[in-house]
């Protein structure tokens, strides 16, 4: 059989020989106490990469993303955030856990807040309300279909923040792949928030962590709440020298990703039965609605494994494949074979059911 394609996400990536040789051979000390010189260089590169004053290395996006809550916030504050984002929905409700706060969804426009309803829905002084805390931008949105959020969309919410002195953090984890889709420099995105959280072990393929980035003294703040997390790594400069080429090495490579993506999107879009729309296809993140094949994504899953080929299930018809670094053009192509055999053969599983 060929080898496993794996559509699952792009979290799957390996690290390059590169990270490999330069993790084994890299320089490292105690960080907790500011020894370890690789991951000093990691979090300077990373700050002076999006535009910022400092940066911290942390072992997981979710990390990053609860330690700006953490740190902007004080318990009982709300924050607002887009109904679909991914700090709400998938961080196992570490806002309300860990910071005590609670959250004010709005209905966005392909993830993107609208400034007027974000500054109406600011809390006024008065005794009853808890104070609007901080304010949460996503780039790429993941639910909205990877779309990559154009800055001049992002600085009106900006704007609104600096108004009523509320901070704005960004879930940048694909950040980078926003950038190369949209052929700007990342620093035009970052600009318009003050704390962004980036992710460099999904499309970067380094291993392990991602970084949070901010002004010194956010980053001091944060520095010390990452400890009582229990994020205090040692000679983290082991995982830090694969960030380093990930930053420096696999940003640019991120465009074939999204060339790939819109190759499959257009594939699954000749198929009979399945429903995308093509023009939302901007990145890495290919969401697709199989319903009327008689599918759901449990059973679609459960028929490519035949093929060697895995992606994440669901209990409906909307299926998200991911491309990364280690699915090529000829991997797409095996793909949407495969998914022409399935649709139009009507499987034994599908007819069963």
């Amino acid at each position: 059989m060929d080898r496993i394609i794996d559509l699952r996400s792009d979290t799957v990536t390996v690290p390059t020989q590169k990270m490999r040789r330069v993790m084994y051979e890299a320089e490292v000390g105690d960080d907790v106490y500011g020894d370890d010189v690789t991951t000093a260089k990691l979090e300077s590169m990373a700050a002076q990469r999006v535009g910022k004053e400092a940066a911290l290395f942390v072992p997981t996006g979710t990390m990053g993303n609860q330690l700006a809550v953490l740190t902007h916030t004080n318990r009982g504050q709300e924050i607002i955030l887009e109904e679909d984002c991914h700090i709400f929905n998938y961080e196992v409700g570490g806002m309300a856990f860990l910071a005590g706060v609670q959250a004010k969804l709005l209905k966005g426009r392909d993830g993107v807040l609208d400034a007027g309803e974000v500054e109406d829905s600011i809390r006024i002084d008065d005794i009853h309300f808890p104070s609007t805390g901080l304010i949460c931008l996503e780039n790429t949105h993941n639910r909205a279909g990877g779309i990559a959020i154009h800055p001049d969309r992002m600085e009106p919410v900006y704007r609104v923040g600096r108004k009523y002195n509320i901070p704005v953090h960004l879930d940048g984890a694909r950040v980078f792949n926003a950038a190369v889709a949209l052929g700007v420099d990342v620093k035009d995105i970052t600009r318009y928030c003050d704390s962004v959280m980036f992710c460099i072990s999904k499309g970067l393929c380094a291993p392990v962590g991602s970084l949070l980035a901010g002004s010194e003294a956010f980053i001091q703040k944060a520095r010390r709440i990452r400890k009582m997390l229990g994020g205090g790594m040692r000679q983290s400069g082991v995982l830090a020298a694969a960030g380093i080429v990930a930053l420096t090495e696999m940003v640019d490579r991120l465009a074939i990703d999204h060339e790939n993506a819109k190759v499959l999107a257009e594939g699954l879009a000749n198929i009979p039965g399945i429903k995308i729309d093509t023009g939302r296809v901007q990145t890495n993140i290919v969401i697709f609605d199989i319903s009327q094949t008689g599918y759901n994504g449990y059973q679609l899953a459960q028929e490519l494994k035949a093929f060697g080929i895995k992606a994440l299930g669901s209990p409906n018809g909307i299926v998200r494949f991911v491309t990364h670094k280690y699915v090529s053009r000829k991997d797409v192509y095996r793909v949407l074979d495969a998914m022409t055999r399935i649709i139009s053969g009507k499987s034994m599983l599908a007819r069963a059911n």
